[in-house]
């Protein structure tokens, strides 16, 4: 049985400075935590209310296989690690992954370069929507939100296990890329129509937050800027559909 104490130590997770602190965090909902088993991560322990139990015994059976500790809580317990209103009944606390950025071990053809995306929603969606286009490797600056907040996660829908995301990344780094062959794309309002738009083999492409739009020093280091023409009277596209769009045509290629 959970001690309160153990339950205000999981509790913790939900904040940012206690998932640095204990280089840990807590994932929520079924689907996550099967992508979850899918990828490399390791599991420290996942807790199910009785009802989930009772209606997913093949998944909890799949846990126990891989020798991860299943604990089961009374709802009310629950809900204090919950950041949902309407939870599912199962959640996981994992042990976050040792990830340094060198741009020298960079090798796909299509990369994307996330600054300021600083809404969770759009960022875990866009996480999906690179997932979905086989985009392996994300680079987040460091005013983008955390890959670990539970609104990230969920919105990504486990695909942040299957990705290589790198946080706090300058644009200092980002420069040294170009010694690897890769030309800069940003995405902006005036830029070219990007179903017109011819691009070199190795590209990164920039997203910025939608309502400040690229930083003067990432356009500095820009060498094409592209955009999705506009058609209706809308100020602008979604971030995250942006994304899924051009992403769409980049890798077309």
């Amino acid at each position: 049985m959970i001690t309160n104490n153990e339950l205000k130590y999981y509790a913790s997770l939900l904040n940012k400075k206690y998932r640095k602190i204990e280089n840990k965090f807590l994932i929520e909902g079924k689907k996550i935590v099967e992508e979850g088993l899918a990828g490399d991560y390791d599991y420290e322990k996942v807790f199910i209310t009785i009802k989930f139990e009772e209606t997913n015994p093949e998944l909890i059976k799949k846990i126990r296989l891989n020798k991860v500790t299943v604990e089961v809580l009374r709802s009310v317990e629950f809900q204090r690690i919950s950041d949902t209103k309407a939870p599912q009944g199962i959640a996981a606390v994992l042990n976050k992954k040792s990830t340094t950025f060198s741009p020298s071990l960079i090798k796909d053809k299509v990369l994307v370069y996330l600054e300021d995306i600083n809404d969770p929603g759009n960022l875990g969606t866009i996480l999906r929507n690179c997932n979905w286009f086989g985009i392996n490797n994300i680079l987040l600056s460091k005013e983008s939100a955390e890959m670990y907040n539970p609104k990230v996660l969920r919105a990504s829908m486990g695909s942040v296990f299957h990705l290589n995301i790198f946080e706090d990344i300058t644009l200092k780094e980002i420069r040294q890329l170009k010694n690897s062959g890769y030309a800069f794309i940003c995405s902006d309002i005036d830029g070219k129509n990007v179903f017109d738009f011819k691009w070199n083999d190795k590209i990164i492409l920039f997203l910025s937050n939608e309502s400040k739009g690229p930083s003067q020093e990432l356009l500095s280091i820009t060498d094409h800027k592209i955009t999705i023409p506009r058609k209706g009277i809308a100020e602008s596209l979604n971030v995250a559909s942006a994304s899924a769009i051009m992403l769409a045509v980049l890798t077309n290629n």
